[in-house]
């Protein structure tokens, strides 16, 4: 008897590997390079942002940086709250008490919760930093510059595409309820944390370049 041919393996961050996983399908390898999406994903607009926040020349800083440690910090206890969030969450504790189990209502109102604490916490952050770069250096000055239009360019494809998240968590709550194997939902609440926490390293992954930025200084 002819079997399956073996789904190909899933190349990329482990934010779309995990929802490749969720939603038992197969990405393809990109075909266009990252300035091919840029340009499909800028309009002029944002386009001529861009140029002008590349060309810009902006003058010395004044006034002194917020002290790089104390951010460091902040960021720091900003990701290990919301990472320390997600891994207590009652409803995701193994074996955790559901009034029914039957029901993905809840679990999904916990996913939009995590997602607006993340998305808050790494907007605001990222909007300190790059206060501090301002401060810094003419050439950190002008890295905000772009950060800043590439945060309002990309942030309307963000929550889109992220927005989607809790409807592939849903099918696979029901994929695997209607498996019925023991321990489904153990399972997928393991599967969910997985994914909330991939998640929340891709929404810092701005913060993250800010940060290394702000320790070259």
């Amino acid at each position: 008897m002819a079997q399956a041919a073996p789904r190909p393996t899933v190349r990329g961050p482990t934010f779309i590997r995990l929802l490749a996983r969720l939603a038992e399908a197969d990405v393809a390898a990109p075909g266009a390079s990252l300035p091919d999406h840029l340009g499909q994903w800028l309009d002029w607009k944002h386009a001529l942002s861009l140029a002008a926040a590349l060309d810009s020349h902006p003058a010395a800083p004044a006034d002194a940086a917020t002290a790089p440690d104390e951010l460091i910090a902040e960021c720091a206890r900003a990701r290990d709250t919301l990472l320390v969030a997600i891994d207590n969450e009652p409803l995701l504790a193994p074996g955790a008490a559901s009034t029914d189990d039957t029901d993905f209502a809840p679990y999904r109102q916990v996913y939009l919760t995590r997602q607006r604490a993340m998305q808050a916490a790494a907007g605001r952050l990222r909007g300190r930093l790059r206060d501090a770069l301002m401060a810094a250096s003419p050439e950190q000055a002008r890295l905000t510059e772009v950060d800043a239009v590439m945060e309002v360019a990309l942030t309307p494809r963000e929550h889109t595409a992220l927005a989607k998240v809790p409807d592939l968590l849903a099918q696979r709550f029901a994929r695997l309820q209607a498996g019925a194997q023991p321990h489904w939902l153990d399972a997928f609440r393991r599967e969910m944390q997985s994914v909330l926490r991939a998640e929340l390293d891709l929404r810092f992954q701005p913060v993250d370049a800010l940060l290394a930025a702000l320790r070259t200084q």
